[in-house]
C-alpha cells in the first residue's frame, strides 16, 4: 500500500465507524415515544437507556485503554465493533424494557474499545499539526451520525414500528470491522518524539497534568449539555411544539447533519490556524465558540415561532465548531506512550460528569415539571465548559511543539 494512501484509508474507515457508532446511538432518541408508548415508562426511565449505556461505556474504558497501550489495537477495536452491532441487531427480539437496558449496557462496553483507541491511531498516522484537521473529518461521525440516526429512527420507526431502525443500524459494523483487520496498525509515536519518561507516566501524574484536566472537565461540560439536548429535543419538538415523530427527526437530523459537516471542519481548520499563532488556541477557540452557544439554546427552546429553528441552528453550529479543537488538545495534551490510557480516563471523566447523567436528571425534571424546564441544566453546562476551556489555555503553552511530558512527570 502506498505510504501517503494507507492513512487517508484509515481515517476515512475510523470516520466510518464513528459515524455508525452515533447512528445506534442516536435511533434511541428518534424512537423514544414509541418506546415510552410501548413499555409504559416514565421519562426517567426512558433517560436511563442513554445513561445505563454510558456508565458500562465509561466503566469498560480504562480496561480498555490499559489493553490499547500494551496490545494491538485494531483487534481491540474490530472485537468491540462486532460486540456493539451484534446486541444492537438483538434489539429485533427485546420485548421488554429491562431487556432494552440489558442490551444498551453491553453496547456500552463494545463502543467502548472504540472511542477510547480511535483517536490514538488517528494520533499515530497525523503530525501534530495537521491533527486538529484530522480530528475534525473524524469527529463528523458526531454529528452527522446522530442525524442519520435521528432521519433513519424517525422514519422507519414512524411506519415499521421502533424496532427495524435497530436492525438497520446494526448490519454495517460487520462488514467494517473486517475491513478494518486488513489494515496495518501505525506505530505507537509515529508522528512524533516520545519522551521515555512520559511513558512510565502514572495515573496521579496525569491528574496533576493541568492541560489535560481542564480540557476533559471542559469536555465534560459540554458533553452534559450536549448529550442532554440530543437525547430530549426529538421528543421535545414531538411534544411541545406539534410535530410528528418523522417531522420533528427530520428537522433536527437535517440541522445536525448541516452543521456536522460545515461547523466541525471549519472548526478544524480554524483551529490549526490560530495555532499557528498562539499555543493556546484550541482552548480559547473552543471556549469563545461555548460562550456563543448559549443564548442561542436558551432563546430557541423558549421561542415556538417560525424563528425557533434558524435560533436552534445557531445552537447547534456554535456547540459543534468546537468539537475537533478541543479534542485536538485533549490527544496533544499527553504523550503517545500513555496516549489510550489517557482517553480512557477521559472517556470515565466526560460521562461520568457529562452525558451519563443529563438525560436522567432533564427527565426527572421533565416528569415535575417540563422538558423546557429540564434544558436549564444544558445551559449552564454550557457556558461552564465555555470557562474551563478558556482557563485551560494557561496550561497550553507547555504543549507547543511537544506533547505535555513534563506536566506529567
Amino acid at each position: 500500500m502506498q505510504p501517503k494512501l494507507y492513512p487517508r484509508l484509515m481515517l476515512a474507515l475510523l470516520t466510518g465507524l464513528n459515524i455508525l457508532n452515533y447512528i445506534d446511538r442516536s435511533v434511541l432518541f428518534a424512537v423514544q415515544p414509541l418506546i415510552k408508548s410501548e413499555f409504559h415508562v416514565t421519562d426517567a426511565e426512558i433517560g436511563w437507556l442513554t445513561s445505563m449505556f454510558l456508565y458500562c461505556y465509561m466503566i469498560a474504558g480504562p480496561f480498555v485503554g490499559w489493553m490499547g497501550d500494551r496490545f494491538p489495537r485494531k483487534y481491540i477495536v474490530s472485537i468491540g465493533i462486532m460486540v456493539w452491532s451484534g446486541f444492537t441487531l438483538l434489539t429485533w427480539i427485546t420485548h421488554t424494557y429491562h431487556e432494552l437496558l440489558f442490551r444498551h449496557a453491553i453496547v456500552g462496553i463494545g463502543e467502548a474499545s472504540y472511542a477510547t483507541i480511535a483517536p490514538t491511531l488517528i494520533a499515530d498516522l497525523f503530525p501534530l499539526e495537521r491533527r486538529g484537521r484530522m480530528l475534525s473529518i473524524f469527529y463528523l461521525g458526531l454529528p452527522f451520525g446522530t442525524a442519520v440516526g435521528y432521519l433513519i429512527g424517525g422514519s422507519l420507526g414512524e411506519h415499521f414500528g421502533w424496532r427495524l431502525p435497530f436492525m438497520v443500524a446494526g448490519l454495517p459494523g460487520f462488514v467494517l470491522a473486517i475491513l478494518l483487520l486488513t489494515l496495518p496498525e501505525p506505530r505507537r509515536g509515529e508522528t512524533e518524539e516520545q519522551d521515555k519518561s512520559a511513558v512510565r507516566s502514572t495515573l496521579t501524574g496525569l491528574f496533576k497534568n493541568g492541560a489535560f484536566i481542564t480540557v476533559s472537565l471542559g469536555i465534560a461540560m459540554y458533553s452534559f449539555a450536549v448529550g442532554g439536548l440530543q437525547v430530549w429535543i426529538p421528543t421535545f419538538l414531538e411534544r411541545m411544539r406539534g410535530l410528528s415523530l418523522g417531522r420533528a427527526n427530520l428537522i433536527f437530523g437535517g440541522i445536525a447533519a448541516v452543521n456536522g459537516i460545515f461547523a466541525t471542519l471549519l472548526g478544524g481548520w480554524i483551529g490549526d490556524r490560530l495555532m499557528k499563532r498562539y499555543n493556546g488556541a484550541y482552548y480559547t477557540f473552543s471556549g469563545i465558540a461555548m460562550f456563543i452557544a448559549v443564548p442561542f439554546m436558551v432563546i430557541s427552546i423558549y421561542v415556538a415561532g417560525p424563528m425557533m429553528f434558524p435560533l436552534m441552528f445557531m445552537a447547534v453550529f456554535f456547540l459543534l465548531i468546537g468539537t475537533a479543537p478541543s479534542n485536538a488538545a485533549l490527544v496533544n495534551s499527553v504523550s503517545a506512550g500513555i496516549r489510550a490510557t489517557a482517553m480512557a480516563v477521559n472517556l470515565v471523566i466526560i460521562h461520568l460528569l457529562g452525558d451519563a447523567f443529563s438525560p436522567i436528571l432533564i427527565g426527572k425534571i421533565s416528569d415535575r415539571s417540563s422538558l423546557q424546564t429540564g434544558f436549564l441544566a444544558t445551559y449552564v453546562a454550557a457556558g461552564l465548559s465555555g470557562v474551563l476551556f478558556i482557563y485551560g489555555a494557561r496550561f497550553a503553552p507547555r504543549l507547543h511543539g511537544q506533547t505535555s511530558s513534563k506536566a506529567e512527570a
